[in-house]
């Protein structure tokens, strides 16, 4: 390699740690969601003065921020001082787009997620969340205390539940349960997908006392209270004795293996002879996994907690004092770990 080839190479390596480190490109793409700049330019508000009125925005700081916001393709710039959409802010203005859309505003309870992301060196030198570190408060306190948060966060888990309830419902043998119990549930979304199915079913949804309304309000508009209802309580408290199903969805990835384990255990101890526990999570196959890292360190700096592998999972029910069943996957990540009390 000569020398200018040499200089070249440094050159593409400059730049590419630049763009790794950039912060104004994730923070411009937040500000013009919450100004909702997508919205404003799928609806004719296009040129640059009727959008700096419509935001309230000062006219040049917002030709600044559109500029930035043209070079990295979030828009089109038409014509000197008029901009239009392209593929990536119709995405953001999609069905599909609505839950990143509000993940995304500054002004929301996803930016305040996010922020635990500064606090990073915390939760490596500690291996504990970076959250209270940060806003002076500890998630799953803020959590039961801050009702735009906690609203929020419930409505990521019904996202969730909306990917993996359908599956669940219809592939997993119910015919021989009759009633079933979702330990830290939420609003109960997924255990209605499930009774929707299987309307033999009865159900109970547990989890924190401050989460009845929503829980409540949801289970009443997806007209299932009737069949389900909310038990207020922690999966760290002993739970419900003797019900035929105790699932466990989504909840061990929030918690470290100490504390999954007791989550675990708990379950152990209320279920009887004949019930079973299923642990649901979605997993990221190996490929997908390799650029999935930063939710790994999400689950860290917010929560404490970490992703695992099929077996990490099934090392954690053994410990707990369940006995393996049958470990079944679906195409997607899908992974329900079956198991009974030993």
């Amino acid at each position: 390699m000569d020398s200018a080839e040499s200089q070249d190479a440094v050159t593409e390596t400059s730049l590419e740690l630049t763009r790794l480190i950039d912060l104004a490109t994730p923070f411009a793409i937040r500000v013009a969601v919450t100004l909702r700049l997508p919205e404003l330019v799928s609806g004719g508000t296009t040129e640059l003065g009727p959008l700096a009125t419509a935001t309230g925005a000062h006219r040049e700081s917002l030709a600044r921020l559109l500029r930035h916001l043209v070079h990295i393709g979030l828009f089109a710039e038409t014509e000197p001082g008029n901009y239009g959409l392209t593929a990536l802010s119709r995405q953001l203005l999609s069905e599909d787009g609505k839950w990143l859309r509000d993940w995304l505003d500054l002004e929301g309870p996803g930016t305040r997620m996010d922020l635990a992301f500064s606090g990073m060196l915390h939760s490596i030198r500690t291996g504990t969340s970076a959250y209270g570190t940060v806003h002076g408060t500890p998630f799953w306190d803020d959590y039961q205390r801050n009702d735009d948060l906690r609203r929020f966060f419930g409505g990521v888990m019904v996202a969730y539940a909306w990917q993996t309830g359908p599956v669940l419902a219809t592939e997993f043998d119910w015919t021989g349960a009759r009633t079933a119990i979702d330990v830290g549930g939420g609003h109960g979304a997924l255990l209605a997908e499930i009774v929707r199915a299987n309307p033999h079913l009865g159900g109970e949804v547990l989890d924190l006392p401050a989460v009845a309304p929503e829980a409540e309000q949801f289970l009443t508009e997806a007209g299932v209270a009737g069949q389900i209802s909310f038990v207020p309580g922690s999966f760290f408290d002993p739970l419900p004795p003797g019900r035929d199903v105790y699932l466990v969805s989504r909840v061990i990835t929030d918690w470290n293996d100490e504390d999954a384990v007791r989550i675990l255990r708990r379950c152990a101890e209320a279920a009887g002879d004949n019930s079973r526990v299923l642990v649901v999570e979605v997993l990221a196959g190996d490929d997908h996994a390799k650029q999935n890292t930063s939710f790994d360190l999400q689950s860290l700096v917010l929560l404490g907690g970490q992703e695992r592998s099929v077996a990490d999972f099934e090392a954690l029910v053994d410990k707990a004092g369940l006995s393996l069943i049958e470990t079944r996957t679906w195409p997607g990540g899908l992974v329900v770990v079956e198991c009974r009390p030993q």
